[in-house]
Parts: C-alpha cells; sequence; structure tokens
C-alpha cells in the first residue's frame, strides 16, 4: 500500500517547483507575435532580468536549456585556438569545458574534485604562469547542482585584478540564480549565464546570457548568426530577440515568475533560500550523527542554498529515493555525476518553496530512513523546526 496520491513534490534541483500563477499564466491560446501584447511582455522582461542578476549590462536571452547559454557565452568570446581555463568543482564546469574544446579553445582544467570549492591559490598559479596572456576566458560555476559546492566568485575578480591577467570572468549561475546571493557588476563578473527552470520558477526551455562591454569588445570567430547576443540584447525589430519565432508562453510564465520574486523582494528571496538550507543542514547533521550519511560539502560557508548534495552509501540512495516517490509522493535528485550514483542523493529547495514544504521534505525522508532500517541520529525534525522558529 502507497501513502503517495494526492500533489506530489517534486524535490530534485531543478526543474523547481512551478508556481500556480506561472501555470495560469501560460494557460492561453497563442498570442499575435507580430504586435501587441506580446511586445509589450516580452521588452518588460529585459530590466527585471537585469534586476535578479545585479547587472546594468546586456542580456539576451536563448530558446534553450542552460547548454544553450553555455554555447552562445562561449561562441560569442572565442576563437578558435584561444585558451580557457577551467575551473572544475562538479559535473557541470567540466561540461562547460567540454563545449569549449567542441568549439576548437585549448581547454586547461584546474579539477577540485567533487567534495570542495575553488582553491583560489592554485587558480593564482596558473594566471602568474601565463605570462603570454593566453587564457582568454575563466570559466566557474558559481553553484555546481551535481555536488552543492558555491565558489568565491568575487575572490576570483581579486585575483584577476591582483595578478592584472585580462581573462574574461565567466560563470555559471544556472543553479544559483534568484536562490544564492549574486552581484554581476559589484562582484566584477564579465559573462553570466543561467536557465529558467530552477529559481526563476519557470519550465524547462529558455535560457539567458548577460554580458558586460569587456566581454562584447572580444569578440572572436566562433559565433554564428544564431548565437550572436547583439540582436537579440539590442533588437531593431521583435523577432530579433529570439532569431525567430519567440517561445510565447514561456514569456508569459517568466514574466509571472519576475512578478513573484519582485514582489517578495530580492534579497528577502536571498534569505528565505538561506533560512531554509540552514534548516535543512541542521536535519543532516542530526541524522548523520549514526550511520553513513553525510552532507557532501562539509564547510557551511561552500554550501548552496538551492542545492544539497547527500552521501548515504550505495545502494541507500537509490533505496531512500525511490521509497520517498512510491510510498510517500516526494521525488528527490539523483546523485549526478558521483560513483556509485547509488550511494548519493540530492535535494532541490529554490524557487517556490516555503518552511512547511521544506519540514513535509525532511519528514518524509525521516520516515523513509525508518521504514528502510537506514541508520541515522535522531532529533533532526526538532533541529530544523529549531531553525525556522528562530528565524
Amino acid at each position: 500500500m502507497s501513502l503517495s496520491n494526492g500533489r506530489a513534490y517534486l524535490a530534485i534541483p531543478g526543474p523547481s517547483v512551478i508556481p500556480d500563477a506561472v501555470l495560469r499564466a501560460m494557460h492561453r491560446a497563442s498570442p499575435n507575435i507580430y504586435e501587441g501584447e506580446l511586445h509589450d511582455l516580452t521588452q518588460s522582461l529585459i530590466p527585471d532580468l537585469k534586476t535578479v542578476a545585479r547587472t546594468d549590462h546586456n542580456v539576451a536571452i536563448y530558446i534553450g536549456n542552460g547548454h544553450a547559454a553555455w554555447e552562445a557565452a562561449l561562441a560569442n568570446v572565442l576563437s578558435r585556438g584561444d585558451t580557457v581555463l577551467v575551473l572544475a568543482t562538479g559535473r557541470f564546469c567540466i561540461g562547460w569545458g567540454e563545449m569549449a574544446a567542441g568549439l576548437g579553445a585549448d581547454v586547461q582544467t584546474i579539477d577540485y574534485g567533487a567534495q570542495a570549492p575553488i582553491d583560489l591559490a592554485l587558480v593564482e598559479q596558473a594566471l602568474v604562469a601565463d605570462t603570454a596572456g593566453r587564457i582568454k576566458a575563466v570559466l566557474a560555476v558559481h553553484v555546481d547542482t551535481s555536488t552543492s559546492v558555491k565558489n568565491d566568485v568575487p575572490g576570483l575578480r581579486a585575483l584577476l585584478d591582483k595578478t592584472g591577467h585580462p581573462a574574461l570572468l565567466m560563470v555559471d549561475c544556472i543553479a544559483s540564480l534568484g536562490c544564492d546571493q549574486f552581484e554581476m557588476d559589484a562582484w566584477g563578473v564579465d559573462v553570466m549565464v543561467a536557465a529558467c527552470q530552477k529559481g526563476l520558477m519557470t519550465p524547462a526551455g529558455i535560457s539567458f546570457v548577460w554580458y558586460g562591454p569587456k566581454a562584447d569588445a572580444a569578440r572572436g570567430n566562433c559565433v554564428t548568426t544564431y548565437w550572436d547576443w547583439r540582436p537579440r540584447s539590442a533588437p531593431e525589430m521583435y523577432f530579433q530577440y529570439f532569431d525567430g519565432t519567440a517561445p510565447t508562453h514561456h514569456l508569459y510564465g517568466l514574466r509571472a515568475a519576475l512578478n513573484i520574486i519582485l514582489a517578495e523582494g530580492l534579497d528577502h528571496v536571498f534569505w528565505r533560500h538561506e533560512t531554509l538550507a540552514r534548516a535543512i543542514w541542521a536535519a543532516f547533521d542530526q541524522w548523520s550523527k549514526t550511520g553513513a550519511m553525510r552532507l557532501n560539502i562539509l564547510d557551511p560557508a561552500h554550501r548552496s542554498h538551492a542545492v544539497t548534495s547527500v552521501e548515504i552509501g550505495s545502494p541507500d540512495g537509490d533505496r531512500l529515493r525511490h521509497w520517498c516517490e512510491h510510498q510517500a509522493g516526494l521525488t528527490l535528485g539523483i546523485g549526478l555525476g558521483r560513483s556509485p550514483s547509488d550511494a548519493y542523493f540530492r535535494l532541490g529547495h529554490m524557487g517556490h518553496v516555503n518552511a512547511q514544504m521544506i519540514m513535509g521534505l525532511l519528514g518524509t525522508i525521516e520516515a523513509g530512513l525508518t521504514a528502510l532500517g537506514i541508520a541515522h541520529g535522531r532529533g533532526a525534525l526538532d533541529a530544523a523546526a529549531d531553525v525556522i522558529a528562530a528565524a
């Protein structure tokens, strides 16, 4: 017998829970794409997309997932044979580097493994050693969805400034935008990429590249007409926003999602995510006192507020995920990019989440641990409740 009937809870690290207001906004007939309301709505998105990225620079919209934004960002700044430095703290920055190699770049990777943030000392060594200034761009992920590590982006900018290195600072914020604090301009980021299906609470299908003047001036020979960000960010005609037909219903959904974020206030959004993340960590601190379970990132200063990766031992990661989904209606994320994958699971706590959802998530995990006989410490729910009550 199962207790999973009812409204399911998708607690994976993207796609995230979609607000009813977003679904309602998208539930409409196709609009006129040539004039009128859709044009006004699209133009209204641009300043608000800049607001959530904390930038006054340009933004281009692409029909595609985060990988599309990766390629768009790379294609606009690289020429074949350019060198890029990849700072890998999980599967996703490695993937971004692989895409750069596919475009003909010479990729140098510093791999910090799956449980540690970027070591700035090693980055400094690489920059200092590049006396010819061959490195065109430094690629980093603010929050890697596979490991849940959060990296020090201001520290990277400080190193580039300290060493006087001219490389572009390019940052993937797909998992962190609208969840973990990010300041594109204040932190000196030249190119930032994100997508709509995580903190922006919209069904997967559109992505974004924000870029500053230094990145625009770095124009290489990899860019094609479709990936070119200039017409998209300063269109003379509406179709140039998307180089073709607009992703009409996604735009309506994104408008509703941005309205929700701006009504709450971005600083409050960051505080909410931080508080709920600390409640989750408090629960895991208790559970990990007995048994094999532990958070992947040990130092709270380097943990994401949007996603949490957990090691529990093989095959208990898959056992717990299966029980939570099929017995209780809670879907947890797989152990992505880890081996053995069934020794890990991930929690998505991004976007449209609140305290009662997180307490329900934690209570279901505890029920699953108990039902499956997986060793765990006691007092997790009390610890999480204390964090929420204190907030």
